[in-house]
């Protein structure tokens, strides 16, 4: 069972999740991020060649537009023609900008619930991969195809198996949605934010695999408040989870020893119990993870301790990537095996330890070097990177 805190952490938002006292997901939010929000943009220019456009949502912000993933646009008059400059259109920030990158804009609109994700843009109706019930599938797929009515597709998560009138229910809810955002933008101006893109606590709680939430924990009322609401709306089973903590003696931040673990999801070096650690450093192009045996002093025989160790690095290195939401290409760097079979059998541990993460993670291979690849899809930026921007933001304060 998962309990989620949210607590403030340098004048921003923290979001910890827990099983038992074990520290699972670190997360602060992003004030300067506009990831997920929805604008009324204008066609600046159109490269045909490159099959993209350039898009103002604000008037000195200018976004990057694929035409091949963008194929039709949502005018903001609601009629459809041909894209040319000067067109307003309705848009979804689908990256935030990153360095000499402008943000990349999307026509795909996405609506994120707890059971499904709505795309404005695409049609098909797809599943998650975990659900692997073709029976169940089948059943509901004719009367989400009705619910929708081909304005729109779905994407069924993980959490809807066996749960179909909630999906069914949130389905509505989401097409509603898209509704307003279209009624809005029919008689609203160049670049209105239409919809701001909701907290990422929110989006987290959404994450969290249906049966698996204990508590939420907050000390901040604006935060207990917006998670009420949502429950009311999206989760009303959960709402007796939601507590206002209001200790004056002690804080959330000691409570669940905060510190020690923002610290220690910040360490270089990881320790293992049997002796051995990690040592995690990041780069422009990867995260490279270095397993080494350390203080190992067990009495087992050379290949059977570089087994046991490797073993443990595993289950700590997918410990790891969703603590400190590692994303992109991952390299690491095992200790040598000689057995093929030690060699398969790590490679299937790993593999069954990733399966918890909900970001997808999966296991590429092992290289001739024995260097095993990995590739986690990025969702939000790391957590280095997150407090290293709340550390500007602080000063800048």
């Amino acid at each position: 069972m998962n309990k989620m805190v949210i607590t403030r952490w340098e004048r921003r938002l923290l979001t910890a999740w827990f099983s038992e006292k074990e520290p699972l997901e670190l997360g602060i939010e992003e004030e300067t991020s506009i990831l997920g929000n929805i604008y009324i943009g204008k066609v600046s220019n159109i490269i045909k060649n490159l099959n993209c456009a350039f898009v103002n949502f604000a008037p000195d912000r200018i976004g990057y537009y694929s035409l091949h993933d963008s194929p039709v646009s949502l005018f903001a008059d609601g009629r459809e023609r041909s894209l040319k400059c000067g067109d307003e259109i309705i848009v979804q920030v689908a990256k935030d900008a990153m360095k000499t990158k402008d943000p990349v804009l999307s026509g795909n609109l996405n609506f994120t619930g707890k059971y499904a994700v709505l795309t404005a843009g695409k049609t098909l109706i797809g599943f998650s991969s975990k659900i692997t019930d073709r029976s169940w599938k089948e059943e509901i797929r004719p009367q989400l195809e009705e619910i929708l009515g081909g304005e729109a597709g779905l994407i069924v998560r993980t959490n809807a198996y066996g749960h179909s009138a909630e999906l069914f229910r949130e389905t509505r809810l989401l097409l509603e949605q898209l509704h307003q955002i279209k009624k809005d933008a029919s008689y609203r101006t160049c670049y209105s934010l239409l919809r701001e893109a909701e907290p990422e606590y929110l989006k987290s709680l959404r994450g969290c695999p249906q049966g698996m939430l204990e508590e939420i924990v907050t000390d901040q009322r604006d935060v207990y408040e917006t998670i009420r609401q949502y429950l009311e709306l999206y989760d009303p089973e959960s709402i007796s989870k939601l507590r206002f903590y209001e200790d004056p003696m002690i804080s959330l931040t000691a409570l669940y020893s905060l510190r020690t673990v923002m610290d220690q999801a910040c360490q270089k070096r990881v320790w293992l119990k049997s002796g051995g650690y990690l040592i995690i450093e990041y780069t422009e192009a990867m995260t490279v993870i270095d397993v080494n045996t350390g203080k190992y002093s067990g009495n087992k025989k050379q290949a059977e301790a570089i087994r046991v160790v490797n073993l443990e690095a595993a289950k700590e290195i997918a410990h790891q990537l969703r603590l400190r939401n590692l994303s992109g290409i991952i390299l690491v760097d095992f200790i040598d095996m000689k057995d093929p079979d030690d060699k398969a059998a790590l490679m299937d541990a790993l593999r069954g330890f990733v399966k918890s993460d909900p970001v997808k993670t999966t296991v590429v291979d092992m290289t001739q070097l024995n260097l095993v690849e990995l590739t986690r899809k990025k969702e939000k930026k790391p957590l280095w990177e997150q407090l290293h921007h709340a550390a500007d933001h602080t000063q800048e304060n």
